[in-house]
Order: C-alpha cells, then structure tokens, then sequence
C-alpha cells in the first residue's frame, strides 16, 4: 500500500439563497426562495447556523469552540463561504453566476460602508444581514471577502487547473483567505498564525476536492491537475464516463493528496518551537484540520480509490476527535 511519509496527528456544500440587491442584478429566482430568504432575514443568526449544521457537518462541529459571543460572527461567515463555494452548481448559466457574483461584491461594499456611517444599508439578506454584524464586533477587512468573490468568479469560467501552481493559488483566495477572515475574527494577529492558516487553507481545499472527485468528474470537471493526471497518464474521458478506479488515478489521487498533506506538515511546523502545541485561542480555527487528517487517512487506507464507498459515510469519531485536538492544542 502506498504511504504518507511524516503523516502524524489528529484527524462542505449547498446553501444558494439569493436575493437580487442593486440595480443590475438578475431577478429571476422562485417566489418560495424569496420567501425563505424574507424569513431569515428575521433571524439572521438563526438562519445561519442552521446553513452550516445542515451543509457544512464539520465547519459546525468546530463552531462550538468559538467564544460565544464570537459564535453569530462565525455562521454568518461560514454561511457566506458556502453561499460562495457553490455558485458554480447553483446555476445553469454563467451569466445567471455572475450576477449572483455581482450582489454578494455590492453586498460586502454596502455592508463595510455601512459600518463606516457612510449611510448605505445591507442587503435585505440573512446572510449579509449577519455580516454586518459580525463587522460591528469584529476588524474584518473587505479585502479578503473580494479576493474570495474574486476566485469563485474564476471558477464560473473554469474549475480546472493545469498547474498544482494555480490550484494551490485558487485555494489561497478562497480557504486559506477564509481562515484569515477566521483569524480576525478572534483578533489574532500574527505572522505565525496566518503562515500555518495558509498552508492549512490549501490542504483543505485539496482533500475536500479529492473527496469530491467522483461528484465533479460525473459532471465532466477533472478537479487533479493537469500536469499530476498527464504524468500518470489518467485518461480522463474515461474517468468521466466510467465512474471507476484505475492504477493511473489512484497514482495521481495519491500525488495530490500528499502535497495536500505536506503543507499539513508544514503549518504544523510553524508551531515546532512551542512543541506543536498551538495557542489555545486559536485552537478553534485550527481544529478544522482534524477533517483534513481523517480524509487524508481513509484515502490511503483504501488506496487511494476515491470511489471506496467508506469515503462517502461520515466519520463517526470525528467529533471525539475535534474535541481531543481542541484541549491537546494540537493538530
């Protein structure tokens, strides 16, 4: 069986209410999303959270170990991040993804302007209600809520990759950015804390796409890149019609995944002078990669095979396991 070398320690996404905001948006969503929508915009808070218990099940175990008062903060930019992260499937044209685009970057606009007293109001979004405030107990810069729009408007126009270089930038400006949003959540500042949420952005985004392999090559989308399935020699055409495992993927599912692992290494490593341990204020930003070690760790015990059926069946210990990195600080 192929390993990991140096692999240690602990072991997303639907959610598209949308609601046109400014002139120029499309208007053509259901009147039952309207209503739904409408509807959470009287509990923002409350919409939220029940977005990420039921799309996100591992963004929503660690939510708990936000500070209370920081919890609301924390689903309204989960929420956010999945609203995002799934334009691309919610709609059938790119136009239709674009003006979806469009309104979240006049949101997040309206939203830092807002809090600047320049007289704008949010969106009448639960969503962007819960973003704004989370801006009122929060620094949160708009810069990193763009960068992510940015990337997902990328994605509008291709999911593929031709470099492990542009995959592992297209994981910076939406995960890795993400933890750096997190990180200002808690009012953390440091240069330690963002280099580790970098690298550990981009080992997330990996294996969560390495998980998803089989959803998105049935949609005809290869999500390895280019240079890792060409060395191998993986005949995509086939991966896409046959839905099944073959030596060559799994030599470049096992690639992937090992860069993925070897940036978990090295955000670890930014923490070796303190023996691993991690500051306990941060630690609920870090206990997300508890997931990215348990999916790392099933992928090699079924070789690789991404269409093993176990890798679809939710891990029952990962809420023990979330809990004992949490109080070991460690990941």
């Amino acid at each position: 069986m192929l390993a990991f070398r140096n692999c240690y320690g602990l072991p997303r996404i639907a959610g598209f209410w949308w609601q046109p905001g400014r002139i120029g948006c499309a208007r053509s969503f259901s009147a039952s999303s309207r209503t739904r929508s409408a509807a959470g915009a009287s509990n923002p808070t409350e919409y939220c959270k029940d977005l990420v218990r039921k799309h996100d099940y591992e963004g929503f175990l660690t939510s708990q170990f936000y500070p209370r008062q920081l919890q609301p903060g924390y689903y309204a930019l989960r929420a956010f991040y999945i609203e995002l992260a799934m334009v691309k499937e919610a709609v059938s044209q790119t136009t239709l993804g674009q003006a979806r685009l469009v309104f979240w970057r006049d949101a997040i606009k309206d939203i830092f302007d807002v809090s600047e007293e320049i007289g704008n109001k949010p969106p009448r979004h639960p969503i962007a209600l819960a973003l704004y405030e989370a801006t009122q107990r929060s620094r949160l810069a708009p810069y990193h809520f763009q960068r992510i729009i940015e990337a997902r408007e990328q994605e509008l126009h291709s999911q593929t990759h031709m470099t492990v270089e542009s995959a592992t930038s297209h994981a910076e400006s939406t995960a890795s950015t993400f933890l750096y949003i997190l990180l200002s959540l808690l009012n953390l500042p440091s240069a330690t804390l963002s280099h580790s949420a970098s690298h550990l952005g981009v080992a997330q985004s990996f294996t969560t796409l390495l998980r998803a392999l089989p959803f998105h090559a049935s949609k005809g989308v290869m999500v390895i890149p280019a240079e890792i399935t060409a060395k191998h020699g993986v005949n995509q055409q086939q991966v896409f019609t046959k839905a099944e495992p073959s030596k060559a993927l799994e030599d470049a599912v096992f690639e992937f995944a090992t860069i993925a692992n070897d940036n978990l290494i090295t955000a670890r490593e930014m923490f070796k002078e303190t023996g691993g341990q991690v500051p306990q204020e941060a630690m609920p930003i870090f206990t997300s990669a508890v997931p990215v070690v348990s999916i790392l760790r099933r992928l090699e015990a079924v070789n690789f095979n991404v269409y093993d059926p176990s890798l679809q069946v939710r891990d029952w210990k990962l809420p023990w396991q979330v809990w004992r990195s949490y109080y070991k600080r460690s990941f």
